[in-house]
């Protein structure tokens, strides 16, 4: 049966708060650069208080990979929980508006609708502390079978790990696409993601995932090794493909016996690394989707595109179509 969608994420919905930083706010607030740490909603005032003037906006690991899709006119849809508060109304708003489908109900009680803390570094650096909220109650019933049965792929981020309902959930999920002959791909997220869930999610690359995505200090997490290369060697067959994405050296992919090395778009002034990761995935999965699954090195540079223009900007959602910027480069 035909697919109707390319791809259906299933993440953290989240509103985004990006502010600049100095390296002292970090160093006050005990914060990690470049990694994502969970917090308590006390946590999250006390931190927001202290912050320099914000920018908001929608986010979340797989909804940004989902809006990059859809930048690139791909159809492509989002299972993640809000609750019904005005950030709630926000996230809906904002990634219906562009042409995404997002089924999942809101909850009426409980927790609010979360918030990531983005502190960006003059080094383009982006530290995040998240208050996940309303995201933990997402769970197996908001698994909607007939939208997973009818995309190409199923998207899963790694942070959905953390809470044990939403676990449940992606483990559904991944069990509907293979059942119905579609694929699932997984997004590591991040390096202290891997650390909490290691043994899992060697588990789930080695039995459900079939396309993974992960950076350099993810995959060497993953299989606690030194060098990228051992790293590269240990993901080797156990998943159909793996994008290893490597910041200003570009990207490798895996598959099989095959390896393709994808380089950086050049002349690129770094502003913000928020959502680089995102929009790689968005760009690979559209071309994958989309008639590349025989050219992956075409896939890879999809996403070196759509990672570009991301990373130019404040904030993890193009500003630019990235339709336009593949016209423009590729023909």
């Amino acid at each position: 049966m035909t697919a109707r969608l390319h791809v259906v994420g299933i993440g953290n919905a989240i509103v985004d708060v990006l502010a600049h930083a100095d390296e002292d706010f970090l160093v006050r607030h005990s914060l990690t650069k470049g990694t994502m740490a969970l917090i308590d909603s006390d946590t999250a005032d006390k931190l927001y208080d202290d912050m320099a003037s914000a920018v908001e906006c929608s986010g979340g690991s797989a909804a940004n990979t989902i809006a990059g899709l859809a930048s690139l006119g791909g159809r492509g849809a989002f299972i993640g929980k809000v609750k019904d508060d005005t950030l709630g109304k926000v996230f809906k708003h904002d990634i219906e508006a562009i042409g995404v489908d997002f089924p999942t109900a809101p909850s009426t009680a409980g927790a609010s609708t979360a918030r990531c803390l983005i502190n960006v570094t003059p080094d383009a650096e982006r530290t995040m502390s998240t208050f996940l909220g309303a995201c933990v109650e997402l769970n197996t019933a908001d698994v909607d079978e007939a939208v997973i049965q009818d995309a190409q792929v199923t998207y899963l981020e790694g942070y959905l790990w953390d809470g044990e309902e939403a676990k449940a959930a992606f483990v559904k999920a991944a069990e509907i696409a293979h059942a119905a002959g579609r694929e699932v791909s997984l997004s590591l997220s991040d390096p202290f993601c891997v650390g909490r869930h290691r043994e899992s999610f060697l588990e789930l690359v080695e039995q459900h995932v079939d396309i993974l995505f992960a950076n350099e200090e993810e995959i060497k997490a993953l299989y606690e090794v030194d060098t990228f290369d051992a790293a590269l060697q240990h993901v080797r067959g156990h998943c159909k493909v793996s994008a290893l994405t490597r910041g200003s050296k570009g990207s490798v992919i895996v598959a099989g016996d095959e390896i393709h090395l994808v380089d950086a778009e050049p002349d690129v002034t770094v502003v913000d690394t928020t959502g680089a990761g995102d929009a790689y995935a968005a760009g690979f999965l559209f071309g994958y989707t989309d008639g590349g699954q025989n050219d992956l090195a075409y896939c890879g540079r999809l996403g070196s595109i759509a990672s570009a223009e991301i990373i130019s900007h404040f904030g993890a959602r193009p500003e630019t179509p990235l339709i336009e910027l593949v016209k423009a480069k590729l023909g």
